[in-house]
Order: structure tokens, then sequence, then C-alpha cells
């Protein structure tokens, strides 16, 4: 019956235009669920399949944090090491007091390279018209952006989502591995971790099995009236921040090798999976929200960790990878349609009855 149920719920998403993607649910390495919806190529009615590859925009910041916890236990690293100093940064807007923990954490209080607060789109039609976005390939494409602005808070004073931070940890892993970004993450994650499906593709690539990305066109009543793809609004290729290209099964893979240790020690996995800083004031579904290194963590009320994870959105692309622990559960939604995949994470998180609110999962 929850197999129908979770069917249905998707079918009825897909049918609306509300969903275009693939999703899997397993519990303690069980497959729960698994299906794909919508079109993987709408011009061609190619459809979607459950091993589709996708791109997983900020998702892809849990394999930057992966790496530079690598580097940490290697000792080549260190949680206070001074960015500027790294990075060669002096005579930029970036405080000399920040360091890797501040940018793991995303509490540097540093410009970032896109201002996600106000009006999101005509802030992002204004960057596309000022800068070519053909151009940005790799981290160093982006420096330009962020590291001459004003700071827009003290360092380590609060979280406040920050892409740049991200940027940056993606160029101190070139500069301490001597290997591109790409190239390490790679070979110390995903071979690691047998991803054999995930890579950085560039969005007008022309690679196999990928699912292009859709932004929806609606009349003045909201009603979608046609599709067109995201090549003209998305960066075309990854970084420290996001952008890689995975499937559902390759990221169960991912959250299983972090939890057996096969990514990190357990000392550092540890370190990984422990909320650091709050990231909202308020609780929301009667939880308390804290930001770690990459990871959202959601908190019940007597401070276990309900579900952590992370979400990934941009035109044409909407993810989420979430597990939960006590459950043992990891439900994993990957989209090809703008925006689509954060209300069902909600519908699914309540059909599942991960938790209640009298606090018994």
């Amino acid at each position: 019956m929850l197999v129908d149920k979770l069917h249905q719920l998707l079918t009825d998403k897909s049918e609306s235009n509300a969903f275009s993607g693939a999703v899997l649910i397993r519990q303690e390495g069980s497959e729960l669920f698994r299906e794909a919806y919508g079109f993987a190529n709408r011009a061609w009615n190619v459809e979607t399949r459950v091993d589709t590859r996708f791109r997983v925009a900020s998702i892809s910041k849990l394999f930057t944090s992966v790496a530079i916890l690598q580097l940490i236990e290697r000792g080549k690293l260190n949680f206070d090491s001074s960015v500027i100093r790294c990075l060669g940064l002096t005579g930029t807007r970036i405080p000399a007091t920040v360091n890797i923990y501040h940018l793991l954490t995303m509490t540097s209080g540093i410009a970032d390279w896109f201002d996600e607060s106000g009006n999101w789109q005509e802030n992002w039609a204004a960057l596309c018209r000022e800068h070519p976005i053909y151009l940005f390939r790799e981290n160093k494409d982006y420096l330009r952006l962020f590291v001459n602005d004003e700071p827009t808070a003290a360092v380590g004073d609060k979280h406040e989502y920050n892409n740049a931070g991200y940027i940056l940890l993606g160029l101190v892993i070139e500069r301490i591995s001597g290997a591109t970004y790409s190239d390490y993450v790679r070979r110390n994650v995903f071979e690691k971790a047998c991803m054999s499906r995930s890579d950085f593709i560039s969005l007008d690539g022309v690679d196999g099995e990928v699912a292009e990305g859709y932004v929806a066109i609606s009349d003045s009543s909201d009603e979608i009236i046609g599709w067109k793809k995201n090549i003209y609004s998305a960066m075309p290729g990854a970084a420290g921040d996001g952008g890689a290209t995975s499937t559902v099964y390759d990221l169960a893979l991912f959250s299983q090798a972090l939890r057996n240790h096969v990514l990190l020690n357990p000392e550092m996995t540890n370190e990984l999976l422990t909320p650091k800083v709050h990231a909202e004031d308020m609780l929301y579904r009667g939880c308390l929200w804290k930001y770690g290194y990459g990871f959202q963590f959601m908190l019940g009320e007597d401070g276990r960790i309900v579900r952590y994870g992370l979400s990934g959105e941009e035109d044409g692309v909407s993810c989420r990878l979430y597990h939960y622990p006590e459950k043992r559960l990891d439900i994993i939604i990957l989209g090809n349609q703008s925006w689509c995949a954060g209300s069902l994470a909600w519908e699914l998180h309540d059909l599942l009855h991960v938790v209640d609110p009298s606090g018994n999962s």
C-alpha cells in the first residue's frame, strides 16, 4: 500500500507538470521505492529512467566538504588554516581571520558571488546580462565576482548561506592537492564510493544519459504553457559550490560510504555529521535547524537529529539528498525542472511517517 501511495503521489505530480525526475527511497540498504517520471528530453519524448544522470546543483557542496576533511585528515590542512594565506588573496576584501571552518559552516561573513536575497529572478537576470555565464567553468572564474566586495557580516558572527565560500574551498583543494578540483573529487570521492555514473559534465556538452534541465514558461494565470532549456540561465561548468552530475543510486552509495567510513575515518566522519551552527532562529515543523560542514540538520526539540542532508536548486534543476538516522532511511530526489523537489520531499517525509509531533519515530 505504501508503494501504491508513493506511486500515485508522483504520478499525479508528473501529470500536473509538478515533477519530472527520479526518486529512490532506501531503508537499511533495502529499496522501499524507486521510480522515474517525466522526460529526460522533452523535444524527443525521451522518458526519464531511474539511472538517468542529473545535475545536482548544491548537493555538490557535500563532495567539497568531504574533500576538505580528507585533506585535514591527512595533515595537509587545518580547520583554522588561513584562507588568504593558503590562496594568496592578500589585497582583497576577504578578512585575514577567515579560516577553513568559517567557509565550511558559512560563517565567514564574506560577500557572495550572487546575492540570493530580494527578487532572485531579477537579480539573476541582471548578473547574466553583465557577465557572460558561459565563461564560468571552474572555481577561479568566480573570484572577480566577490573577492573585492565588502563583507556582509563580521567573521564568525552568524551563519549566512554563501556559495562563494565553497568556491574558495574548491580552490584550496586545488592548491593543496595539486590536482584540479574535478580530478581530485573523481579520484577521492566518486571512485572510493563506487559512484561510477557521477562526474563533472558541462551543461553545454554532449554526454550520454544526462537529463536536460527545463524551466517552465507560464501565462498570466501561472498556467504552464511551455518549456525552455536552462542552457542560458545556469552556469555551464561545475565548481566547488555546485554543478556535479549524478544519479539517485550513486548518491545513495555516497551516503552509505560516509556512514561506513569509506571516505573519512570515524573521527572525521563524526565531525562531518555533527551540527555546528544555528541556521534558523525560529522552529519549523517543531524542529531546530543547524548547519555543519555542507550538511543541513533538522533536530527535534530534545536535540536528536531527525534528518540531515542538503538541497540543490538552480534553473532546470531541483534535488534533495536526505538521511534519517533513526529510521536509517535515505530519500533521494533528482529533478530536471525548476523547484520541483522541495514540496515533494515534505510530502514524502509525511507519507513515510518519519517523525510525529510527539517526537516518536
